[in-house]
């Protein structure tokens, strides 16, 4: 998950039993000691610098390990006294524990704002080690923290283990320390010397809202070992305890246990601007996009409304992306340039990046190659430097759908095989689609195919509602040679039909686009031109520019008629025949005669074919002359 300080742990245990609260104190810069001087071996006369307390923390290292850590000005002490064998004891100070876990996470907070999001990882699960058994709400809060930080990077192990360790907390009961069995009777209270092992206290965790609490009241005391119950359904509580379960149920491919929690969670109906975002999540991750932009909306304006500034800005993030998924491009860019503004304006950079992947996603609708270009690089350029996995992928799906829409099926293939392969996990199945489409229309016919299979089974575990219909299109687009007209036909059919309406105009019309190209090349130009006019339609109500563009050339090529407020071919161009102009215009923008092929399903040798005979029509020698006549009658 991108760089990691070297003072923060990589992974934290789950906190299964208190290893000793630190001092809370300034970061530290020393090494970690290898082993602890023992209490008994105090000289008689000990330098003055020796009585004086150091601030200094106790970390959990990767290996499981404890390391004890100062600032750099004292760390000369502790080497003194690791090479002469000087006792060192350790007190914790009262609401020690507490402050250090607070200042953990809120390390953590601005790491995740403005920087590596390992940092932000290994910040959240120090927080939660230091405070579970102790403040265990805090301890909860920290974990869930370090559990949307790893979805953000694309973690999958990390994002695991901080929903176990949430879950954990949020049952656990509490452990408050006290004295350890060999502290002298005259040792300051909270003292721990060094080989000593803390005991838990009698104290347990007891969550027990009342009819007069407000939701999520924890209280103290109450027998041992009690736990978290749940008796309300309709509490913020319960909904996080199901959101967390939903999410590990994903992780673990459950995907009938995932749907269950996350269903209870998308139906919250309080007015906790917390839980309505958990649940406006729940239901994008369930493919519910209408539901997500409905629920998001109101998370947001309750956010504003209590001057929640940390949740209004993941509102946002959450809301653009979900229009985006539901098809509500002009929706989705005013949302993420609102978030944008925002994240610039208070320094959230990693925030930021994500609000211009959205942006590019829009414009990658649109036709617009200069800002999807601009969105998505900048995106990139904070996602590869903090590890934002999520961000970075959604940037690239920007470029790769571009790519497509200009023509240029190979350059989208290339570009989303590994994000395929190995990419963020929340977010690669949502890329199977166009990889697809992209790897079909470039030859890629193996890997088309590869991916219509785990599409198919992505389809088939109902985590996706829009997946059933980009899985009937896909199939169509990789069927093997020999299937029958029919049942590629029936693929179109259904995806159409599949489409949601309203919201899913630019999906419904790419597949049109397709089905209306194939019944071209199977000579029903009749079939095909009412096909591609409803394309065309689509794609203009959602000013997908270059997308109407290519359903233009296609009713040119079938001898249709010009679309209304369409202007005539001007100058020496009208003198090509429709299906010249395409070839023309392909060749104009850089393409080679093998990528005219495959955007128009053509042979090389039938593009060459064509290409001299435009350039005997046209009267020009070169391919650029080409490009400047094409670009002077435009």
């Amino acid at each position: 998950m991108g760089r990691r300080a070297p003072e923060h742990p990589a992974r934290a245990a789950p906190p299964a039993r208190r290893t000793g609260p630190p001092q809370a104190g300034p970061e530290p810069h020393a090494p970690p000691l290898g082993r602890m001087p023992r209490t008994d071996q105090l000289g008689s006369e000990p330098p003055p610098e020796a009585h004086r307390p150091l601030a200094a923390t106790l970390r959990r290292l990767d290996d499981g390990s404890l390391a004890l850590v100062v600032t750099a000005a004292d760390a000369h002490l502790l080497h003194e006294a690791t090479r002469s064998d000087t006792p060192v004891t350790l007190r914790v100070a009262n609401g020690g524990t507490e402050h250090a876990a607070r200042a953990a996470l809120a390390r953590g907070r601005r790491a995740l704002a403005d920087g590596p999001l390992g940092d932000a990882y290994a910040s959240f699960t120090l927080a939660g080690v230091l405070a579970a058994g102790a403040v265990p709400e805090l301890a909860l809060a920290a974990y869930t923290a370090a559990a949307d930080t790893a979805w953000a990077a694309g973690d999958r192990s990390a994002c695991a283990a901080a929903l176990d360790s949430a879950l954990a907390a949020m049952s656990a009961p509490t452990h408050p320390l006290t004295a350890p069995s060999n502290t002298a009777p005259s040792d300051p209270p909270g003292t721990i010397k060094a080989g000593a092992t803390p005991k838990p206290s009698n104290g347990h965790l007891h969550l027990r809202p009342n009819l007069s609490d407000p939701p999520g009241t924890i209280e103290m005391g109450g027998s041992p070992g009690a736990r978290f119950e749940g008796n309300r359904p309709d509490t913020p509580d319960t909904q996080l305890a199901d959101y967390l379960r939903g999410l590990a149920a994903l992780l673990r491919e459950s995907p009938a246990e995932a749907i269950a929690a996350l269903r209870r969670v998308a139906a919250f109906e309080g007015d906790s601007p917390d839980a309505l975002h958990r649940a406006s999540a729940a239901a994008l991750i369930l493919g519910d996009t209408d539901a997500a932009c409905r629920i998001g909306l109101r998370a947001l304006a309750i956010a504003r409304d209590r001057d929640r500034a940390d949740l209004t800005a993941r509102a946002l993030e959450y809301l653009a992306y979900a229009e985006m998924r539901a098809g509500r491009h002009a929706r989705a860019r005013t949302h993420a340039r609102e978030g944008l503004d925002e994240a610039l304006r208070t320094g959230r950079a990693n925030t930021a990046a994500h609000h211009r992947a959205v942006l590019a996603l829009s414009a990658s609708v649109e036709g617009d190659t200069a800002e999807v270009e601009a969105h998505a690089n900048a995106a990139l350029d904070t996602a590869r430097r903090c590890g934002l996995g999520q961000t970075g992928a959604l940037a690239e799906w920007a470029l790769a759908r571009s790519d497509l829409a200009r023509g240029a099926p190979d350059v989208a293939a290339a570009r989303l095989a590994g994000l395929v392969r190995q990419g963020h996990f929340g977010v690669r199945h949502l890329l199977l689609p166009c990889f697809a489409e992209a790897a079909a229309l470039a030859g890629r016919k193996q890997e088309a195919r590869a991916a219509a299979r785990e599409l198919k089974l992505w389809a088939a575990s109902g985590l996706d509602r829009a997946a059933q219909a980009q899985l009937a299109r896909v199939e169509a687009l990789t069927a093997a040679p020999g299937t029958p007209p029919e049942a590629i036909d029936a693929h179109y059919v259904r995806a159409i039909r599949l489409h949601p309406s309203g919201s899913g105009d630019f999906e419904r019309a790419r597949t049109q686009l397709h089905h209306g190209k194939w019944l071209r090349r199977r000579r029903r130009p009749l079939l095909a031109r009412a096909v591609l006019r409803e394309a065309l339609h689509g794609f203009e109500r959602c000013g997908a520019v270059l997308w109407a563009e290519q359903a233009r050339q296609e009713l040119r090529a079938t001898g249709g008629q010009r679309a209304a407020g369409e202007p005539r071919t001007p100058g020496a161009l009208a003198a090509l025949t429709p299906h010249q102009l395409r070839i023309a215009r392909l060749v104009a923008t850089g393409a080679t005669n093998r990528e005219v092929a495959r955007s128009l399903s053509l042979s090389v040798r039938t593009v060459d074919h064509h290409l001299r005979n435009i350039f005997a029509s046209l009267g020009v020698r070169s391919r650029v002359e080409l490009a400047r006549l094409v670009a002077d009658t435009t």
